[in-house]
């Protein structure tokens, strides 16, 4: 059986052959995508259902409800720093089947949930639970695959996440018209299950026992200081954070800048799954280009892109005082969104890159350290919203080029990419 393009499908990586030969690329790519794409599947199902749960939990102010969401990512941070390195121990299936427990363990604390307080702690668990199979997956991957390789196989899993942005507002409308928000919850759990199932009966373990590395704190932070000191893997996974910060606060606030500043109503679904399909079809193209034309150079030129395109957009948006109309902002969001599809695989395999020895480890830093700048960052942008567009683009513009900055840092001057030769 071969891979994308005829290379071959890679056996259980470094297994010395104590284990089943690695899945198939046609049946690894759709669960590696279903693992990750828990967090997406956790965000993007809420947001119709937002402007509910406020009313229901008695949420006072309007932009409270954000936190439904960034709560969850919260939680991916800190879960992200306690997963990699227990994978890296344990090995990567019981610390993925933890995950999962863990992440229907909080959304039982959703569905229960007396408050909005306590549905918020809720969904900190539940990001906490979904960082397992969402970091060790990467480490996963990273266990077969290296270099262009793995920025191709990473793009095929995208792709196939990708549908589950472009479905999961639609569900998430569809469950309310017959149920209540809390039946969101129980969808989630449902589907994690089936995950722990598929996972747990068909993937085998990709790090023997030989290579795995102490739990010990004093451990973990060697492996710390080691990812932070290489600087290409830290100025990728810093580039990462600056351009998922804009991302963060556009999926905190896409709710209200749909169905509130533009009116879509029922149609709000529609527009957010159009533009998540921006994303899967760059993510599509860039396991074509990837090859030919190397992930640094797709990547700065993705970044640059959305500050080009961000700096006439916010100029336009002072002519329509605020709120472009609704047909060019699309326009520009789809514009943006490919720019990240070309982004997002490419910075994690660069990050990823030289950490190869210390896969499970690394995965969390770069994973865990992006998040923790794009939250806050996100967050603050996300609660300035104000019925108008002014914030959000010009968060896609300085963030595009802080992010850009970073990727030059980390390039060193332009040294040739690793892989490409």
């Amino acid at each position: 059986m071969s891979g994308p393009a005829g290379t071959p499908a890679p056996t259980s990586a470094a297994s010395g052959g104590a284990v089943k030969p690695a899945l198939r690329v046609g049946e690894f790519v759709p669960l590696a995508a279903l693992l990750m794409s828990l967090v997406a599947l956790a965000i993007d199902t809420m947001l119709p259902a937002l402007p509910v749960i406020g009313e229901d939990l008695g949420v006072a102010r309007r932009n409270d409800v954000q936190f439904v969401i960034t709560a969850l990512f919260v939680g991916l941070g800190l879960g992200q720093l306690v997963f990699g390195p227990l994978s890296d121990r344990v090995g990567r299936r019981p610390a993925i089947h933890a995950g999962l427990v863990l992440f229907m363990t909080g959304c039982l604390m959703s569905i229960l949930a007396p408050t909005f307080e306590v549905m918020i702690a809720g969904r900190v668990l539940q990001g906490v639970g979904a960082a397992g199979p969402r970091v060790v997956t990467l480490a996963l991957v990273r266990d077969q695959y290296e270099g262009r390789r793995m920025a191709r196989l990473m793009s095929f899993v995208l792709a196939v996440f990708i549908f589950i942005p472009t479905i999961a507002p639609a569900l998430g409308q569809a469950i309310l018209w017959v149920a209540s928000w809390r039946a969101i919850f129980t969808t989630f759990l449902a589907i994690a299950a089936i995950a722990f199932a598929w996972f747990a009966l068909r993937q085998p373990e990709t790090l023997p026992a030989a290579r795995r590395r102490s739990f010990a704190p004093r451990a973990i932070g060697r492996g710390v200081l080691e990812v932070l000191g290489i600087r290409s893997a830290l100025g990728f996974t810093l580039a990462s954070g600056f351009v998922f910060a804009p991302f963060i606060a556009y999926l905190s606030s896409a709710q209200q800048i749909f169905q509130e500043a533009y009116t879509t109503g029922a149609l709000f679904p529609v527009f957010f799954g159009g533009l998540a399909l921006a994303v899967g079809g760059a993510s599509l193209v860039n396991g074509r280009l990837v090859m030919k034309h190397g992930m640094r150079r797709l990547s700065m030129g993705a970044a640059a892109s959305t500050v080009l395109i961000s700096i006439p957009m916010w100029m336009l948006t002072f002519v329509f005082a605020g709120l472009p109309p609704l047909w060019l902002f699309t326009v520009y969001l789809l514009a943006i969104f490919f720019a990240f599809g070309l982004l997002f695989a490419n910075l994690n395999a660069l990050a990823m890159e030289p950490l190869g020895h210390l896969a499970g480890v690394g995965s969390s830093v770069v994973s865990s350290l992006a998040v923790f700048v794009a939250v806050p960052l996100g967050t603050l942008v996300g609660l300035s919203f104000d019925g108008t567009m002014y914030t959000q683009i010009a968060a896609f513009g300085v963030f595009g080029a802080v992010g850009f900055a970073a990727m030059r840092w980390a390039a060193g001057g332009g040294a040739a990419e690793p892989g490409s030769v």
